[in-house]
């Protein structure tokens, strides 16, 4: 069997078709959308990631508002750059790009709740389970999205998750189990004795633990769809959690860079357009 790629570059490609309609319709309206970021230090990594952000921003005509801070900037000089963008209209929504090397638990629920893109504050987390309506994780979603994208099918499916992080796992298994998705979460991670006896009977895998080649082809089900989240470095270079030989099982497959990477900007961008859809609401426009 060769898995069919779950194509995250191609899916973004198409929700930025989709979002500039949107974008379209609320400019008819007087709002523009904003993203701003809040940047700390000079990391490579980081900084990628904000500058393809308002890569996409400009895309599809979305205001950027970048704050770029120096690695010397004090917990107390990013609270600050973050009471700005609370309070600046122009700003729909925005994130504090990790890691900060500060107090990221503080800064993040400085953030006005109904401004988080990133879906992470604690009272939109306490939502999510609570079955509320807020702004929702980015990377757990774009996992979601994607797999919608192609067509397979959630519910009633078992969905091993493998990790147990804030962005990735914990949140990923309350999503799958909405109704909307109607799925039986499995939440297992490096700790788990048996990693293996879970995962063969999955439908759907979710790879996010930042182990290399975590998951082998004898671990997977002949079929499934196998999304791989983790990021991790081996000889310079961006590792997944997924052994290449998984594709010769997997029904479905998502690269590692070029799968749920993509998608996290997607969902980002998506929660932009959503807020300043909800102040248009608000407004009465």
């Amino acid at each position: 069997m060769t898995a069919t790629t779950l194509d995250g570059k191609a899916t973004l490609a198409t929700i930025k078709d989709e979002l500039r309609e949107r974008i379209a319709a609320l400019k008819a309206r007087g709002i523009t959308p904003g993203l701003g970021t809040v940047l700390v230090g000079d990391d490579p990594g980081s900084q990628w990631y904000v500058n393809a952000k308002h890569k996409d921003c400009a895309e599809i005509g979305i205001t950027s508002i970048r704050k770029d801070l120096p690695a010397t900037a004090t917990q107390a000089e990013v609270e600050a750059v973050i009471d700005e963008l609370n309070d600046d209209e122009n700003c729909t929504g925005f994130l504090i790009q990790q890691p900060t090397g500060l107090d990221e638990v503080a800064l993040l629920s400085r953030v006005k709740p109904e401004k988080d893109v990133d879906g992470l504050h604690p009272v939109n987390l306490g939502k999510l389970v609570l079955g509320e309506e807020a702004p929702l994780p980015c990377t757990p979603m774009g996992v979601i999205e994607l797999l919608r994208r192609y067509d397979v099918p959630l519910n009633g499916a078992e969905v091993v998750v493998v990790g147990r992080g804030l962005t990735v796992g914990r949140p990923l298994g309350l999503i799958l189990t909405r109704r909307s998705e109607n799925a039986t979460a499995i939440l297992c991670h490096t700790g788990t004795k048996d990693l293996a006896a879970h995962t063969k009977n999955a439908d759907v895998i979710v790879a996010a633990a930042g182990v290399p080649g975590l998951i082998t082809k004898d671990m997977v089900k002949q079929g499934a769809a196998v999304l791989d989240v983790g990021v991790s470095r081996v000889d310079g270079k961006v590792a997944g959690d997924i052994a290449p030989d998984v594709a010769e099982v997997a029904g479905f497959m998502s690269p590692n860079p070029g799968g749920v990477g993509p998608m996290t900007r997607a969902l980002l961008l998506t929660n932009v357009v959503e807020a300043a859809e909800r102040e248009a609401e608000a407004r009465g426009r």
